[in-house]
């Protein structure tokens, strides 16, 4: 029996000898600390969602035109690259975790200005407020994530930022059908203003989060830096080498021992160069790049360009609009229709997260626009049918649903979350906060532009036409992305401007 016992414990230790390594465990603080980082994002997420409902009631209390409405929904994304512009700054002078106080104040003081409009005018001043926070919120939460992240987990956690944009989408969808049943005047105002709410949680969850290594780094603050890596790393090695990464890239002058372990030193402050401080950044990126550099930069604002260009924010904005041309009239089972596609993109996102880190960003983004392409020609192709023909198509209704429905969850598993984790993981360090505001900059402007002419647009080519054409920008971006985009999995952050070295010097080899 008790050689029994022996040979079974021999077996056992010999299959665990030769069970393969095993991934690094999520770490739990890491994940705590993207969470509350990524909340900012709902702000952007809700005002979307809300506004797609509430400007049907706003139209009849307030007695707007189609401009007037186009404007109402699509300027917030032109404030909100002022807000993304002075974020850059603001972050590398005060810090991420400060920066994410000014996205939920500003946010805080534009819902309750916009939940108390008694006018247009007023309405507008308050989107204007508002727009500053979302410009705060897109640019601190996937920089903060991206910089408190491991490498083996980070598209994983950076991808967290979009996760709550659509849990924002979804909670704005809920709330237009939550409140569509109140009196005209108060219905709206209580959807927009009950966006204080998630300013207020981000506000008390930044009181318990850390600073970002990265910013305390690049301020010299290395004994704070390191305790920061030593709960959000893998192991205290690859905390060690994340410490000893960063000093490098952002170029520390003085000496620090990253191997002594004795707490006496956890407190010390070197001298920073002036550029891990936030100087010299625009000069580097647009004026006198590197190759390395120039081709970083191209990848991270052509992203975002192409993110907003296909015109989901399009679908997601005006989805009740979409619904009515496809043959709903009825403004609750246009609503109804609406939280279906919240509850899409909400879904599909949560899947995506898990399959940043094993699949990979250039695989993901490829088959997300790949479905995108598709989804957009048949949304187009079933509307012009719908718009020519004197009776109701069934089944060409039944599949334009179907199709917006497709849209956004290709939409979710790639484009969306990745164009956030991609944009800001390929950004050296020195460069990533105000690089990554001018690609939130980018994001914005665009998605204004799409926003603010869709209806024009829809009736100066039909609406089947305004969808031919964002499906022609797919095309043209899943062309950009793969031509130009390498793929960044595994790689730590510091690794990225070799690695964009290496691609370009291949695609060189290759055209030769």
């Amino acid at each position: 029996m008790n050689m029994a016992s022996e040979q079974t414990a021999l077996i056992n230790n010999a299959v665990a000898d030769f069970d393969p390594p095993k991934k690094p465990k999520r770490i739990t603080y890491a994940l705590a600390c993207s969470i509350l980082a990524s909340m900012t994002s709902i702000l952007l997420g809700y005002d979307t969602g809300v506004m797609s409902g509430a400007v049907i009631y706003i139209r009849r209390d307030l007695h707007i035109s189609d401009v007037q409405v186009e404007i109402l929904i699509g300027i917030i994304n032109l404030y909100s690259p002022i807000g993304s512009f002075l974020a850059g700054r603001t972050s590398d002078w005060i810090g991420r975790r400060y920066t994410i106080v000014f996205a939920g104040a500003f946010f805080f003081a534009g819902a309750i200005l916009m939940g108390f409009s008694p006018n247009y005018t007023f309405l507008m001043f308050g989107r204007f407020i508002a727009g500053i926070g979302i410009g705060y919120a897109l640019m601190i939460a996937p920089v903060y994530t991206a910089e408190v992240s491991p490498a083996s987990s980070r598209g994983f956690l950076t991808s967290f930022p979009e996760v709550f944009i659509n849990t924002g989408i979804l909670l704005g969808y809920v709330s237009n059908l939550a409140f569509s049943k109140l009196p005209l005047r108060l219905g709206w105002r209580l959807m927009l203003g009950v966006g204080v709410v998630p300013s207020l949680l981000i506000s008390f969850g930044v009181l318990v989060m850390p600073e970002s290594p990265r910013w305390l780094v690049m301020r010299g603050r290395l004994g704070e830096a390191r305790r920061v890596l030593d709960k959000t790393s893998d192991s205290e090695e690859e905390a060690r080498l994340r410490l000893a990464d960063i000093k490098s890239a952002v170029g520390i002058l003085g000496s620090y021992n990253d191997d002594d372990n004795d707490d006496d030193n956890d407190d010390d402050v070197v001298q920073t160069s002036k550029q891990s401080t936030g100087k010299g950044v625009w000069k580097e990126m647009f004026i006198h790049p590197s190759p390395a550099v120039r081709h970083i930069v191209v990848a991270a604002l052509g992203i975002h360009f192409f993110q907003q260009a296909i015109g989901l924010d399009s679908v997601v904005l005006y989805s009740p609009t979409i619904f009515q041309k496809a043959g709903i009239a009825s403004d609750n089972q246009k609503l109804v229709a609406t939280v279906a596609v919240g509850f899409t993109k909400t879904i599909f996102i949560l899947v995506a997260t898990f399959f940043l880190d094993r699949v990979g960003r250039r695989p993901l983004l490829l088959t997300s626009f790949g479905g995108i392409i598709i989804s957009l020609l048949t949304l187009a192709t079933c509307l012009t049918i719908i718009g020519d023909s004197d009776t109701k198509v069934m089944w060409a209704v039944g599949l334009s649903i179907a199709a917006v429905l497709t849209s956004v969850a290709t939409f979710s598993i790639g484009a969306g979350p990745i164009t956030w984790v991609y944009s800001t993981e390929i950004l050296p360090s020195r460069l990533r906060a105000q690089g990554a505001a001018m690609g939130a900059v980018v994001n914005r402007i665009m998605s204004g532009v799409i926003s603010m002419t869709f209806l024009s647009l829809s009736k100066a080519m039909t609406i089947g036409g305004a969808f031919f054409l964002y499906a022609a920008m797919a095309v043209a971006g899943w062309i950009f992305f793969y031509t130009m985009l390498p793929e960044t999995q595994g790689k730590t952050l510091e690794e990225m401007e070799g690695s964009f070295g290496k691609f370009r010097e291949n695609s060189n080899t290759d055209v030769k």
